[in-house]
């Protein structure tokens, strides 16, 4: 009779396979993976079934049919999914200076590569008619200020008037505002480095014009670098500052942990992407818009435990594992069902289902149905870890 229902239950799940309408060829072999897990499930309990007749009818055949099986041992730790994203390091001390007025490029004062300190001399522009001003006006303020000083001891005397005095105080002035701001322009002539770092690129050439905006040498530093990461909008609300983050650097086969940084808040209306800053620390020996790969905690789970993927199985009433049960003095295989979170790494997360005092089958649980008679390899672990 069994043989019967057996073939029944093939011949229909055939028969539903057959008298399907047309889909396409993915859809039917996912129908026909379903149909034959179907069926598969329906044989195993048969097989469970005869087995227990079996072993009631002949108790000696009880340790024959027993499956060797090993628990799993799980460690006690919070669950946690990490995603892997591309990322570039960049620099906040990567920049391009130019001059801030025009003129003749006198002097290149760099090379690249080189090592330059704040407020070191870069580039010079040609200032020799500045110069002259600046000596034209110095010689007039010293006139000025020698006025200045009769015309104060006389007024102090009461001698001359008051307008000669404010125009002589006036005049002095005025040329020392105007002597400060052609030194200041000077200055302007003068590109400096604003903070210590490498040459990266020279664009200067001596004897070329330089005009405000045109780059003239470009200047990077190591001190403030930081990688840049666009991540999917479907990630939105699952990252922070401070969570956990590692940075691979695969030409020098690196990793380094870090934390992130910011998180960006505007999505990009062209991939949908939005910024995520990961801190990078100095001393790492990595240059501006290298490729890394940065791999970012988006989930974790304090309070549950999880347990290797590959023991969770599926049939008509949803996910279960094999746990020990014991029925007078001898293990069998029982089926729990479960409700799983997130997988990651070959592990997954148990939302609800164990409490945690089970004994979960690994090894072996292929070879199972639910009442099955097993045997617990010797030395294997026989506790799940819960938190």
């Amino acid at each position: 009779m069994k043989n019967t229902y057996i073939s029944s239950v093939i011949l229909l799940a055939l028969s539903a396979a057959c008298s399907a309408p047309p889909v396409d060829d993915l859809t039917m072999k996912k129908q026909k993976l379903d149909s034959v897990r179907t069926v598969m499930a329906d044989l195993k309990e048969t097989i469970s079934q005869l087995e227990r007749e079996i072993r009631d009818s002949d108790p000696a055949a009880s340790l024959a049919s027993s499956v060797l099986v090993k628990p799993v041992a799980i460690e006690n730790k919070p669950f946690e999914h990490f995603i892997d994203v591309r990322g570039t390091v960049e620099s906040r001390k990567n920049i391009l200076l130019s001059a801030v007025t025009g003129g003749e490029i006198e002097r290149v004062h760099v090379t690249e590569g080189q090592r330059v300190t704040k407020d070191q001399l870069l580039v010079s522009l040609d200032a020799a008619i500045l110069r002259s001003s600046i000596a034209e006006l110095k010689s007039s303020l010293d006139l000025a200020k020698t006025i200045f000083e009769k015309q104060e001891k006389l007024w102090k005397q009461n001698i001359g008037t008051e307008v000669q005095y404010l125009q002589a105080k006036n005049t002095k002035e005025g040329l020392e505002k105007k002597l400060n701001g052609a030194y200041a322009q000077l200055d302007q002539m003068l590109i400096k480095a604003p903070f210590s770092g490498t040459i990266d690129r020279v664009d200067a050439l001596e004897g070329q014009m330089a005009s405000p905006g045109l780059p003239l040498v470009r200047m990077v530093s190591q001190d403030d670098m930081y990688i840049k990461a666009d991540v999917s909008e479907e990630f939105i609300g699952k990252l922070k500052t401070g969570d956990k983050a590692e940075v691979y650097f695969p030409v020098q086969d690196k990793k380094v942990s870090s934390i992130i940084a910011s998180v960006g808040q505007v999505i990009n209306p062209e991939n949908r992407t939005f910024s995520v800053e990961v801190k990078l620390s100095g001393g790492v020996g990595v240059n501006p818009n290298q490729v890394t790969l940065v791999t970012l905690r988006d989930y974790v789970n304090n309070n549950t435990f999880s347990l290797p993927t590959k023991y969770i199985q599926r049939d008509n009433n949803g996910q279960f594992v094999y746990i020990v049960e014991m029925i007078h003095n001898q293990a069998h295989a029982k089926k729990a069902y479960i409700k799983i979170g997130q997988s990651f790494n070959g592990n997954t997360e148990i939302l609800e289902g164990l409490v945690g005092s089970e004994t979960v089958i690994g090894e072996g649980f292929r070879d199972l149905t639910d009442g099955a008679e097993i045997t617990l390899a010797t030395g294997a672990e026989s506790k799940v870890a819960v938190n």
